[in-house]
């Protein structure tokens, strides 16, 4: 991970007992066009997204509408996990819906919504997860999801603020 700037914005996590769905807020430190960008183009989404202790290799990146993307990520060991969906929206500064599925579970797939919008002091960010049932809630959610939220943050603002 290129992020070196961590300084966190205020991150929250909601995932409701019960509930199929995950979303993570944050206000960016950065402008919306930062931001967008740092979501759309790859050699800015591998430097925020995943661990930083985890390097990734982008083998798939088609951001439009009906696009696919693969990204691995890779451990200090060389082992390697792969990430893919498909894009089904892509509303430049303003919306991304994806699908997301672990390589390393299959048939595991959620559909996300990340939304931005402008406003004082940067750019808000939402993103909103429906998995398949709660129990693929919960398991990403004990997986890393929740603790990595804020440190996920962090490095997108690192990136944006930085452009």
């Amino acid at each position: 991970m290129a992020a070196t700037d961590l300084s966190a914005p205020e991150t929250t996590f909601v995932a409701e007992p019960g509930s199929h769905a995950a979303t993570t807020t944050a206000v960016i430190a950065a402008p919306i066009e930062n931001v967008w960008r740092a979501h759309v183009e790859p050699d800015l989404f591998v430097q925020w997204w995943g661990p930083a202790e985890l390097t990734s290799r982008v083998e798939t990146w088609e951001p439009t509408s009906g696009g696919s993307w693969r990204v691995v990520h890779i451990d200090p060991e060389g082992g390697e996990y792969g990430f893919r969906g498909v894009y089904h929206e892509v509303v430049p500064q303003e919306r991304l819906i994806f699908t997301f599925e672990f390589e390393g579970m299959p048939g595991h797939v959620c559909l996300e919504t990340h939304t931005f919008e402008a406003v004082e002091g940067g750019t808000r960010v939402t993103q909103h997860a429906v998995f398949q049932s709660v129990e693929d809630r919960d398991g990403m959610a004990e997986s890393g999801m929740e603790a990595h939220a804020p440190v996920a943050m962090a490095q997108l603002q690192a990136v944006a603020s930085s452009l």
